[in-house]
């Protein structure tokens, strides 16, 4: 018999996390995780949550892919004319959640979103398989479209026109950089007394805390 939502509990065994033996840097906490998140055969371990708001703080929020990780930011791509690149446009204020069940953890991160540099996105887009360049050209992101059929010929087209040559980086698409100035660190623990460490800036400064479960 199908279990009640209220019904679902799981405990929490996994690991534990100490603010003694963090790392003092939280961006490389973080590639810490993510590695092991990687070793343990989490399913796409880069996939995040991205929160964005307008002026008028109407929220709004989806998974994307982190495609690296800076000294000072967190890497995504996408069109700047979707839903989320006017928003970020409006308010760069975002935040981030991943969470990799399989480990019991969950990484919180809060901060002000800025383009990266177009040479660096023209890189990363060239990198990327042929069909993804290909939709990423054709795709009016976040617009309303008549049909499947309408993406489907707009694909056709551009495949057509292009005659065999590669695609270019289009100019309303590239990459985005979340500088955070908070990180916090979840790791599930028994009875719901989870360790929460929270890393946020302070005069330059990483302040290191335990927050309440």
């Amino acid at each position: 018999m199908t279990l009640k939502l209220s019904e679902l509990r799981k405990e929490y065994l996994a690991a534990s996390l100490d603010e003694q033996h963090v790392h003092p840097d939280p961006l490389l906490q973080f590639k810490d995780w993510l590695n092991q998140s990687m070793d343990s055969g989490v399913e796409e371990p880069n996939a995040m949550v991205l929160s964005t708001s307008d002026r008028e703080g109407h929220v709004s929020a989806r998974v994307v892919l982190l495609k690296g990780t800076e000294k000072d930011g967190f890497i995504f791509f996408t069109s700047y004319e979707s839903r989320k690149g006017v928003q970020l446009q409006a308010n760069p204020n975002a935040a981030l959640t991943f969470h990799w069940h399989l480990l019991e953890r969950q990484v919180r991160v809060e901060g002000k979103v800025v383009k990266i540099s177009r040479k660096a996105s023209v890189e990363y887009f060239n990198c990327r398989p042929s069909d993804s360049r290909i939709s990423a050209s054709v795709s009016p992101q976040s617009s309303v479209i008549p049909d499947r059929s309408f993406i489907e010929s707009m694909r056709e087209g551009f495949i057509l026109d292009l005659q065999g040559s590669a695609p270019v980086c289009p100019d309303n698409w590239g990459g985005y950089c979340l500088k955070p100035s908070m990180i916090e660190f979840w790791q599930g623990r028994a009875r719901r007394l989870h360790d929460r460490i929270r890393y946020r800036i302070q005069k330059g400064e990483w302040i290191i805390e335990r927050l309440a479960p």
